[in-house]
């Protein structure tokens, strides 16, 4: 067996890690150039590793690294198959990826497939191929929560456009942990014959961005925009409809107007001009459902200038003062799908909010507002019905900040102060002065976080403490 390798789940599931792009003197090369090409070999496991195959448990995100051994006994076919011991509910999960260091070649292939079967019935939370630093995970492919039975079947993931994958290392990854409470011994998944086919029988491709919807968003010069939804839906020969999602070096992305706004390879709309423009897409030649009609009415207007005397603020983000300590704005809380961005424009630095459920503000240092009365904000929206909600959160006497992970509510001696701004208006900044009573209001001394809801899109400026 290989030698266990061990990667950050951080560091390789996030699509977003950039990519250096280089550039090239204009000339012809000779015909008698010869560019390299790798081997056309879509094997993954067949009874054994596949030539520089090796297993990288996701242990910075607390997978099991011993879940994974390969079996003798329970095989579809040959002399071994995959075996992965899947812990109990609570006790953490399953997650991995088998990359190769003999890159491959799999454009001539059109799906991924294996065998596999579980102890008890189950549903595999995420399932692919793609993952590897080395492509920056530029080509990942995950299906969702795919369904697992007793017996050994043979199973389906296409490829959304083979014609890219022409230098993968990439080959095979899963995440996957015990769902409910009751399941207290936690089971086990069997895999086998792992590769790569020409199976012929994958048709009628059904791209979408945006999940397919037809969105108008307002925007300004300067900000960014992630597009979202893509996914890659095929009718394999069983009748089933299979779809995937795609990372979005797969699609080909376009800008009605690029005076206006600006697409990356990596999916992310920059606005780059006043106006508007239609951003759509294409997907091995086939025009993904859904666009984003995004206008752009030029710079952001400036936020209100504060009022209140630096000597009676603690700041958390603002220009008009000096933080009293630095933050994390992007604490990349488990299943947040929220991106945040620091954002200079013509009148100073603003917090951008794209597609948040949730997200926060952790303080470096806890703040001590114990002489203080309210928390200002600032908020500006693009489009009408949003709302956020805020909650101040304290870390109690042993300065700790302790959530209950069902209910996202302080537990233990933490204390919090829940809020929700309303009435916001599309296209101008609403200001808000929160008061620092109700639960919090005898444990302002040690102020640690500010957790944000809702949205899903919204701007803040001048987040600070203050007393009148």
């Amino acid at each position: 067996m290989k030698n266990k390798k061990y990667i950050s789940l951080q560091s390789i599931l996030f699509l977003c890690l950039g990519i250096v792009v280089f550039s090239s003197c204009e000339r012809e090369f000779s015909d008698e150039v010869q560019f390299a090409t790798f081997p056309p070999n879509g094997d993954v496991f067949i009874d054994a590793f596949s030539p520089g195959l090796d297993y990288f448990p996701f242990v910075g995100a607390g997978a099991d690294p011993e879940a994974f051994s390969v079996d003798s006994e329970n095989v579809f076919d040959g002399d071994a198959s995959m075996r992965f011991d899947v812990p109990a509910f609570g006790n953490g999960f399953v997650g991995a990826a088998f990359n190769t260091t003999v890159t491959r070649d799999l454009s001539g292939f059109d799906a991924l497939t294996f065998y596999a079967k579980a102890s008890q019935a189950a549903s595999i939370d995420a399932i692919g191929f793609g993952i590897s630093a080395e492509t920056a995970n530029k080509f990942q492919v995950t299906a969702n929560n795919l369904g697992i039975s007793t017996r050994w079947e043979k199973y389906v993931i296409p490829i959304p456009d083979a014609s890219k994958l022409t230098e993968q290392t990439g080959l095979f990854w899963l995440a996957e942990g015990a769902s409910f409470e009751g399941d207290e011994g936690g089971y086990v998944l069997w895999f086998d014959e792992i590769k790569f086919e020409k199976l012929g029988t994958v048709a009628q491709p059904r791209p979408t961005i945006f999940d397919g919807q037809e969105l108008v968003e307002q925007a300004f010069t300067g900000s960014n925009i992630p597009i979202t939804g893509l996914t890659q839906t095929f009718n394999l020969d069983n009748g089933v409809n299979q779809t995937v999602v795609a990372a979005p070096s797969y699609f080909d992305f376009s800008s009605s107007d690029v005076g206006v706004a600006v697409v990356s390879e990596l999916g992310e709309i920059s606005i780059v001009g006043a106006g508007t423009s239609t951003i759509s897409a294409l997907l091995a030649n086939v025009r993904a459902a859904g666009s984003l009609e995004v206008t752009s009415s030029g710079s952001l207007q400036a936020s209100p200038d504060p009022i209140h005397p630096a000597a009676n603020v603690k700041s958390i983000f603002s220009d008009a003062y000096s933080d009293d300590t630095s933050s994390n704005f992007s604490p990349g809380f488990g299943g947040s799908t929220t991106d945040t961005k620091v954002t200079s424009t013509d009148n100073g630095n603003v917090l951008v909010y794209s597609n948040n459920n949730f997200t926060g503000i952790i303080f470096d240092n806890t703040v001590d507002a114990s002489g203080l009365t309210f928390l200002h904000i600032d908020v500006y929206v693009q489009a009408p019905g949003v709302e956020v909600g805020v909650q101040i959160r304290d870390s109690g006497a042993n300065q700790m900040i302790e959530t209950d992970v069902n209910t996202g509510l302080p537990i233990g001696d933490d204390r919090d102060r829940r809020f929700d701004l309303t009435g916001l208006t599309a296209g101008q900044w609403t200001s808000f002065n929160i008061a620092l009573d109700g639960d919090i209001a005898d444990q302002k001394n040690n102020l640690a976080a500010i957790i944000l809801t809702g949205g899903p899109n919204f701007i803040f400026d001048n987040v600070y403490f203050f007393t009148e």
